[in-house]
Parts: structure tokens; C-alpha cells; sequence
């Protein structure tokens, strides 16, 4: 084939994309699909997998379409997801549950129990600490509270994994995945026998491993006639959504850090070896033989979209436009906000304090406070977050001068800019850098397209900066201690909040 096309398939928190890229790295098309999250009770994120086909069926037709090429063309497709979201099948290959997302909080009690038994050791095992957002204490939770459910697993699959099953319908999950579940020997590769059994987990319900480059499977004539792709289409593992979109930002050396503004927020950099630590993530990286370290905060995007639908979009207003209208007021406030301080934790909180009933608030608000402070607030409390996190790494040895943003966060210049103030490092736009787009890349190195992982990432293309303003960094080093503060004075009040709404009203 002349001229290849690659295609990459990522399902996010709140929307299905597909993207299509040359193999000198530029987009030739992308399309997106809508799909719903469900809190049945507070802290609770679940999502039916059976929506996610539904999300594909339309929106990969969609991009076949704006590629104006022939099906064909698609030399390879590669998948990636949220991590240690799970989805549950039965002996028939059901469905069994709504599968439970990566920000779940519900199984605190269950993250408590596993730290009071094993902490140690399940650091020294998986290369990370249990924590509400992993599938070992969410499964944990479905024993004790679900016991019907958890009888009836023959197979777990991870959400991408799910997904490509419906294009190939082979079972399998990639290395980096696998790890996300904290149900893998870090050290091994393989099923950990002693976690699982922690939690009464039977091995043969876990699916072989493979890498994320593998060709797993090909497209089905069903699956062809499903979504308009060509029968018999090389189909590639894929990965994690954080690991592809590090990957498809090129970091692919030490010392470019790589800042993620999407539902939730990452930090991450590359490492020649895992660092377990309970402050840390720790994930095997796409290029062999290397780790990428993270550190998260829960709420991001999905935060200035809530600040969005909560009190600035009109009714029937494209949603964009509010965006852009929201940023323009930020833009005329500044900085500092005139004192209000926002911290996003909207569903808990992870690094550096793992604390599931942590809760959002707005801090200083005086008469001066207009629509615009709100909204700088929201954006500086988020970058004062990802502070928060980076400064986790730093006290690690683990640090980079030049940050590559990647996530929807990173369309607005203002955050940005922001972000590179309040983190004083220099920050960078790849062209695309999406996780659709480094499952696209991992496509090409499966088919061998590419020569490596290394030889894919050198198509990345760095469009704008963000240089550190002195002055504006000045007045953020001044106003990190009082967000620092604030967060130390108001933790408790948070817990206390958690259990009076657990407790209820009284009737009578």
C-alpha cells in the first residue's frame, strides 16, 4: 500500500474517538461519540459496555467517511482505555454488571481492609499500593457486596480489551494493562496467585498477555459489517489511555515530563525502573525495558465541564462556546484570581493524598468575585493540583524541565499557560497527542509500519510553547502554600461532611 492509513480507537470517560493518521504522523481524520457515565450512589461511576459498541458502530463509520479512502486503506487498528475499568462476563458471555470505572470510590472500605492485611506486600508484588481506583479492591468490594455476581465471572476483561473482543472477538489484554489491575507480579509479568488470592480471585478468569504492539486478531466479517471497516484488518492490542498518550506525546526519554488535562489529571515521566512507593503509580512504559511513573489528580476536564453545565451554559448553547466564553473571562482576571482558591476534588482525591472523601470547594470569595474568577480559580486550582503531584516525583529524584501537554484541557492558550507558570517549566502542544493517536502509532508498530517504538514517536510534532512568565510564576509560588493550606485546614471538615450526608435526614 502506498500510502497506509492507521487507525486508532480510544474510549474515555465521556466519549468514544477514532482517529486516522498517516504514517508520517499527520491526521487525515477523527470522530468522537458520546458516552454516558451513571453514579447510582455518591462515588459511585459505572458505565454499560454494551454502550461502547454502540459508540463505535457510529463513530468509526463516521471517520471512514471523512478519510474519503477506501476501507481498505486501514492498514492496522490499535484500541486504548481507561485503566482498571473492568467488564465482567459469564459462562454464556454476558455481561454481567455495569462495568466500574477507574474513578470509583466505593470500595474504600476495601482499599482499608487490604492495607491493614498487606500493604507491604502488595507494593513489593504489583510496584503499587492499593487504592480505590484499582481493580483489586473493586473486585474485592463486588465479592462482599455482590457475591452473586462475583460467582458468575468466567471472564474478566479490561475495557479496551472488552471493546477490540467486539472487532476480533479473541481475549487477551496487553502488559501495561495488566499491571493496572494490581493483579500481576510486577517482576514476573505474570497473574499473581498470592494477590488474587487476597481477594478470592480465580486465575483462570484473567486473560493472557500480550504486548501492546501484538496483532491480537483481525477484523470479523460481523464486526466489517458493524462498522464499515474491511473484513480481515489487522487488529493490534493497544494499551492503557494514559501509557498511549505519553507514548503519542514522544516521551520516549528521560527528562520530558508529560501533563495530562483530560477528565482527570496526570503527571508523568519516564523511569529506567519502576519506583514503588506508596506515593507513586508506577506502569510498565510502551518502549521495552522502561516504566513511566505517574502521579494523578481525579478531577480536571470533568471539573471545567461540571463548572460549565453548573452554571454557564445556556440552555441549547453549544457546549464549545461556553468553553471559549468562560475562557475569555478567566483571561480578563488576574492572576491569583484576587484570592479564591479552588481545589478540584469533586470525587475524592489521589495524589499526594489519597483520599476518596475529599471534597471540591471555593475558597475567598468576596463581593469583587465575578463569573471570571470563578473560572481562573477552577484553572489555577487545577494546576496548583498538578503542583501538588509534580512535586511528589521531585521529592523522588524523578524530574523533567519541559512538560507535553496532551488532553482536551490543553486546547485553552489561558490554561496552558497557567499551568506553565504555576509548574515554571516550559510547556509544549503536540500536533496530536491524543490516545487515539498513540494507539494509531502502537498500530504501526505492530504491522511494521515503524521500526520500533522509538522509530513511531519521532512523527510527533511540537506546534506551540509556553515559556514561565517570572511574574506570574512569582505570584503563584506565594499562593501554593495558602492552597496547600487551605486543603490541610478543610480535610477533616471534608470527612465529617462524608458522614453526615452518609447519615442521612431524619424523617418525623
Amino acid at each position: 500500500m502506498a500510502d497506509p492509513l492507521l487507525a486508532g480507537i480510544d474510549l474515555g470517560a465521556g466519549s468514544l474517538k477514532v482517529s486516522v493518521i498517516r504514517a508520517d504522523g499527520s491526521l487525515v481524520a477523527e470522530a468522537s461519540e458520546a458516552v454516558q457515565t451513571a453514579s447510582r450512589h455518591p462515588g459511585w461511576s459505572e458505565q454499560d459496555p454494551h454502550d461502547w459498541w454502540a459508540a463505535a458502530c457510529k463513530a468509526v463509520p463516521r471517520v471512514l467517511a471523512l478519510t474519503g479512502r477506501p476501507a481498505a486503506d486501514i492498514a492496522a487498528i490499535a484500541f486504548s482505555a481507561g485503566a482498571h475499568t473492568q467488564v465482567l462476563t459469564d459462562a454464556g458471555g454476558q455481561v454481567i454488571r455495569p462495568a466500574i470505572l477507574w474513578n470509583d470510590q466505593r470500595s474504600h472500605a476495601e482499599v482499608a481492609a487490604l492495607r491493614k492485611e498487606a500493604d507491604a506486600r502488595i507494593l513489593e508484588i504489583g510496584a503499587n499500593r492499593a487504592n480505590a481506583t484499582w481493580t483489586l479492591p473493586q473486585m474485592l468490594w463486588l465479592r462482599n457486596h455482590e457475591p452473586e455476581a462475583h460467582a458468575r465471572v468466567r471472564r474478566l476483561y479490561l475495557a479496551k480489551d472488552w471493546l477490540r473482543a467486539q472487532f476480533t472477538g479473541t481475549w487477551e489484554t496487553d502488559t501495561i494493562d495488566a499491571l493496572g489491575t494490581l493483579m500481576l507480579d510486577a517482576k514476573s509479568g505474570r497473574w499473581s496467585e498470592e494477590l488474587c488470592g487476597m481477594i478470592g480471585w480465580p486465575l483462570d478468569t484473567l486473560p493472557p498477555i500480550v504486548a501492546p504492539t501484538a496483532v491480537v486478531g483481525r477484523v470479523t466479517a460481523e464486526a466489517a459489517r458493524a462498522t464499515g471497516l474491511a473484513e480481515g484488518t489487522p487488529v493490534v492490542c493497544g494499551t492503557s489511555d494514559t501509557a498511549a498518550e505519553t507514548y503519542g506525546a514522544g516521551m520516549v526519554r528521560e527528562g520530558l515530563g508529560v501533563v495530562k488535562l483530560a477528565t482527570a489529571a496526570t503527571v508523568s515521566v519516564l523511569s529506567p525502573a519502576p519506583r514503588p512507593d506508596f506515593e507513586l503509580i508506577n506502569y510498565y512504559h510502551v518502549v521495552p525495558d522502561h516504566w513511566y511513573v505517574i502521579t494523578a489528580t481525579n478531577s480536571c476536564a470533568s471539573a471545567h465541564k461540571w463548572l460549565r453545565d453548573t452554571f454557564f451554559r445556556r440552555e441549547g448553547e453549544d457546549g464549545r462556546a461556553a468553553f471559549d466564553a468562560m475562557d475569555r473571562m478567566a483571561a480578563a482576571v488576574r492572576p491569583g484570581a484576587e484570592g479564591l482558591f479552588f481545589h478540584p476534588y469533586l470525587n475524592g482525591e489521589r495524589s499526594p493524598y489519597w483520599d476518596p472523601l475529599l471534597r471540591a470547594d471555593f475558597v475567598g470569595a468576596g463581593f469583587n468575585h465575578g463569573p471570571g474568577h470563578f473560572v481562573r480559580a477552577l484553572y489555577e486550582g487545577v494546576a496548583y493540583s498538578l503542583r501538588d503531584c509534580r512535586d511528589v516525583l521531585r521529592a523522588k529524584g524523578l524530574s523533567f524541565a519541559t512538560a507535553r501537554l496532551t488532553g482536551g484541557g490543553s486546547t485553552s492558550a489561558l490554561w496552558r499557560q497557567i499551568v506553565a507558570d504555576v509548574l515554571d517549566v516550559e510547556v509544549e502542544l503536540p500536533a496530536v497527542a491524543d490516545a487515539s493517536f498513540g494507539a494509531a502509532l502502537l498500530a504501526g508498530v505492530g504491522i511494521g509500519i515503524y521500526a520500533d517504538e522509538r522509530a513511531a514517536a519521532q512523527v510527533v510534532r511540537i506546534v506551540s510553547r509556553a515559556t514561565p512568565d517570572p511574574a506570574r510564576a512569582a505570584v503563584y509560588d506565594r499562593g501554593f502554600p495558602i492552597y496547600r493550606d487551605i486543603q490541610a485546614a478543610l480535610a477533616p471538615l471534608n470527612h465529617r461532611i462524608h458522614d453526615f450526608v452518609k447519615g442521612g435526614v431524619a424523617h418525623g
